[in-house]
């Protein structure tokens, strides 16, 4: 249900209406529960990047992890913000969500977006 309501509504949505692509890439809209993060990306062989906005009503921290493991803070989005985040082979984007309320981004990926993994973790406590 969860892969229904983030990624082949709003393609659908948006193909039916010719509006399947900005910028050569696909977007979704993506709701993130409380207490979750989504992963996009993390072991694909090319690089990627990704336009995100936040549209909801809460703030969203967003990392970069590296294929090595590593954690990278990129910034956190107020509602209205935007982030152009520019990723290497192998690594992923975190969208964290740490309120008691869903938040929602509108995701926009340009350059190797084929094959992306894309899934919702548990935030990690430190």
């Amino acid at each position: 249900m969860r892969l229904l309501r983030t990624y082949l509504f709003p393609l659908a949505l948006a193909a039916a209406t010719g509006c399947a692509t900005l910028h050569g890439g696909p977007f979704a809209l993506t709701y993130i529960d409380a207490g979750k993060q989504f992963v996009l990306g993390g072991g694909q062989p090319g690089a990627f990047s990704v336009d995100g906005r936040n549209v909801g009503p809460v703030a969203v921290a967003v990392q970069e992890r590296r294929a090595d493991g590593t954690l990278t803070e990129r910034g956190t989005l107020a509602p209205g913000q935007t982030i152009h985040l520019d990723l290497t082979a192998g690594s992923a984007a975190l969208w964290l969500n740490s309120s008691t309320r869903q938040a929602t981004v509108n995701l926009l990926l340009n350059g190797q977006a084929s094959g992306l993994g894309m899934r919702y973790e548990g935030l990690r406590q430190p």
